[in-house]
């Protein structure tokens, strides 16, 4: 296999808006909490922003494009074509890599659409059989998609990855190194013990944590905390290295918080890989999207 160097952008949770028209049954159990939410921190998700954010995301010509969820907000039946559409804006699904979030699988009866509407964009180049995770090989990389979106209580936005799911995820891991390819988890929830408040992690992240402690991986790369967070858990072979995105519509909040998305420039480096980080998005006191700086891969 030739391996080249390849340039990955990572955004997540854009929250698109407008709210879908409402009707009185379109606010039973959970959503009627999460309208409520929507109303309280709609201002917080600027689709102006967001376009710009797109915007400059392609003008960077990135070889692969990963979006980790939360592209709505109640999961209303509405909502989830403008959701497809964007998609489309940020390049084919070939080029596109797509896992959900908990808004996006916010009700029980959102789980179905989810898989039927992203399915282009979650597809296993393995074909068949249950796809969590999936893998996707682009350039000498693995795209490995895991799936942490499940339905909750109202008031919750926690996640969870199965067993049967985990399982799967240690065999994906190991057929991607022996295939000499490059890594690269992507999940919503934050995949390490004390990485969102309570009410808002990963329920089992040590079921996580186990499997990437043996079987390891390259790079995790998730969203859901709307704020550039990066950090590490162990590996067979060293700390792996985990990056979180901010929102890429936020406008109000700090500097880690305002809209934005990561790129990686992923080179060889002798029997593996050199991994180089940098984000783009808003500064304080800038409606333009520029260069954040690089991204310091924790140890």
């Amino acid at each position: 296999m030739t391996r080249v160097t390849i340039l990955i952008a990572h955004l997540s949770d854009p929250h698109l808006g407008p709210m879908p028209k409402l009707g009185p049954r379109d606010l039973m159990g959970k959503r009627l909490t999460g309208y409520l939410n929507w109303r309280r921190r709609r201002s917080i998700h600027d689709m102006a922003v967001l376009e710009r954010v797109v915007a400059d995301l392609r003008a960077q010509k990135p070889d692969h494009v990963m979006m980790t969820g939360d592209a709505l907000n109640i999961a209303l039946p509405a909502e989830f074509s403008p959701a497809a559409d964007w998609l489309k804006s940020l390049g084919d699904p070939h080029h596109v890599s797509f896992v959900p979030g908990n808004h996006d699988a916010y009700v029980r009866s959102a789980v179905p659409l989810v898989s039927s509407t992203f399915a282009d964009w979650m597809s296993d180049d393995r074909g068949g059989g249950e796809y969590w995770p999936y893998l996707r090989e682009r350039g000498g990389i693995a795209f490995i998609g895991v799936n942490s979106a499940v339905p909750t209580a109202p008031f919750l936005a926690s996640g969870r990855v199965g067993d049967r799911q985990l399982a799967r995820l240690g065999k994906v891991l190991d057929e991607a190194r022996a295939r000499g390819l490059m890594r690269v988890v992507m999940i919503h929830h934050p995949p390490w013990r004390g990485g969102a408040t309570p009410g808002r992690g990963l329920r089992n992240v040590r079921g996580f944590e186990k499997v990437i402690a043996t079987h390891g991986a390259e790079l995790i790369v998730h969203g859901h905390n709307h704020r550039t967070h990066a950090t590490s858990i162990p590996g067979p072979r060293g700390p792996v290295p985990i990056i979180g995105v901010r929102s890429a519509s936020a406008v109000p909040g700090t500097t880690r918080h305002l809209a934005g998305y990561h790129l990686y420039r992923i080179e060889p480096k002798g029997e593996g890989w050199s991994i180089e980080a940098r984000a783009r998005g808003l500064a304080l006191g800038s409606d333009d999207i520029v260069d954040l700086g690089p991204i310091a891969l924790k140890p």
